[in-house]
């Protein structure tokens, strides 16, 4: 009888949770984000993004394969040093001397798979007042090269006592002030048609020495030279990289264009 009454207990406890579970009310977590409300949408990100960021990410590779490469060494407006005097006004100015560059870097360059041939820039090709970067693909296209390869050398002289950047110091004034000469050399790849940018490269080189060993000017532009010439042989090689990946994603079908009449 015991065992009845415990049976009958529980199987009233059961309904009465059940019954309690059927007068529950549940609410359904809110519906998904609404991309159209935030500008997710192919078109409503197309007419929110910027014309100058639009016009960029619009352009497309457009050279073939095997290609020419025109190249530009490119510096600040008024560049110039003990061996070495740019061309041009405006933004920026272009150094036709290669006083740092090695021809075999140069070499190596053009025996990279791909290349049909690299040729410098000739001062007669650009105009004197240099703004943008069109009057260089300008150039280029007048070589009839597919490509522009432009680089630039950043060089500082920087007290590491100060930690400043020394634009004019005097040599041997103080001779153990320890001295380094800092040089970046940068690269980018672009199409010569549009300006699209296949790829950048970069490298860096450090000297140091004490300012009693700059006996004179014409040593201190030496150590200068060196440093340059170190970036820019470092920064070869990460060109090479770099036309690595340009060749695995853009030259998988080799097309070749007619030649110029």
């Amino acid at each position: 009888m015991r065992f009845e009454l415990l049976l009958l207990r529980v199987a009233y406890g059961i309904g009465l949770a059940l019954a309690a579970g059927c007068s529950m009310a549940y609410t359904a977590p809110p519906p998904g984000a609404d991309f159209k409300a935030i500008g997710l949408t192919p078109q409503q990100r197309d007419a929110l993004t910027d014309d100058n960021i639009s016009a960029a990410l619009s352009k497309k590779p457009l050279a073939a394969f095997p290609t020419a490469i025109a190249v530009a060494r490119i510096e600040s407006p008024g560049y110039h040093s003990d061996t070495a005097q740019s061309y041009g006004t405006g933004k920026y100015s272009v150094v036709f001397v290669r006083d740092v560059e090695k021809p075999e870097q140069f070499d190596r360059l053009s025996k990279l798979p791909m290349i049909a041939g690299i040729a410098p820039l000739n001062p007669l090709l650009l105009p004197s007042d240099l703004q943008d970067q069109r009057d260089l693909r300008h150039a280029a296209a007048l070589l009839h090269a597919d490509m522009l390869l432009v680089y630039t050398l950043d060089t500082k002289f920087m007290n590491q006592d100060m930690a400043g950047v020394l634009t004019v110091f005097t040599l041997g004034a103080s001779p153990n002030q320890h001295i380094s000469v800092v040089t970046t050399a940068s690269a980018v790849l672009v199409d010569t048609r549009n300006g699209y940018i296949y790829g950048t490269a970069e490298a860096s080189e450090k000297r140091d020495g004490l300012s009693n060993a700059w006996f004179s000017e014409a040593a201190a532009d030496g150590s200068r030279r060196d440093t340059e010439s170190a970036a820019f042989g470092k920064l070869v090689d990460d060109l090479q990289t770099t036309w690595t990946g340009v060749v695995k994603q853009y030259a998988t079908t080799p097309t070749t264009r007619p030649a110029a009449q």
